[in-house]
């Protein structure tokens, strides 16, 4: 069964309530938050991030999926923990060693919260592994990260694939989250790819009705 995880970063200011609302009735899986800090990516989205992410608190149940594209990790979690998420997803290449990762992953767990670790484009998807049997979620950036709306690189497909197959060949059941550029035009093959989680915003935000597309990204 594929989720659908919406972007709310491009959420219009004024119009969070109704869309919010509109997206759970659509029946989004997840509220996908992409908290960024202006020094990991280019873009600072912080403030609007937590601020989006705490009013959905308040009027949703719907589970909060919050992706840092930070480089204060630390700080991050402890700001988006407040808000009670279902998982939180950070950057490997905002570690300087293993022994980081591994302090990350399991802070976030002992405070009862799901786990995740995103690579960018050009991350060998190998250099996770390790990781894999402490973690409930791989996220793979298909885009480069810290700008919305931009086009699918097609050639992350065969990250995609190559972590199914290790994932199966190592009986491991996690997540396979994929980010960027995500529509129902490439929604297809990167479900055929092995993910289960697809994160799309601009594909949603901007259609005529929010239950269409999640219906059809969903099939």
């Amino acid at each position: 069964m594929v989720e659908v995880s919406t972007s709310i970063l491009n959420v219009k200011k004024g119009e969070e309530s109704a869309t919010f609302f509109e997206l759970e009735a659509a029946k989004t899986d997840y509220f996908h938050i992409d908290v960024m800090d202006g020094k990991f990516v280019e873009k600072d989205t912080y403030e609007k991030m937590f601020e989006y992410a705490s009013y959905i608190k308040r009027i949703s149940n719907l589970p909060l999926d919050v992706h840092l594209m930070v480089k204060n990790i630390d700080e991050a979690v402890e700001d988006f923990l407040a808000l009670e998420p279902n998982i939180i997803t950070f950057h490997l290449e905002a570690c300087k060693n293993k022994e980081e990762v591994m302090e990350k992953i399991n802070y976030i767990k002992s405070n009862n919260c799901k786990v995740g670790i995103a690579i960018k484009p050009d991350t060998k998807i190998e250099e996770i592994y390790e990781f894999l049997p402490y973690i409930h979620m791989c996220l793979i950036m298909t885009v480069e990260p810290g700008k919305g709306g931009q086009t699918f690189l097609s050639d992350m497909l065969k990250k995609i694939e190559t972590l199914k197959e290790y994932l199966e060949k190592e009986n491991l059941e996690i997540d396979i989250e994929v980010d960027g550029g995500i529509n129902l035009k490439t929604a297809p093959e990167v479900k055929m790819a092995g993910a289960n989680i697809l994160v799309a915003g601009t594909a949603i935000l901007m259609a005529n009705r929010f239950e269409d597309i999640i219906k059809e990204l969903k099939k």
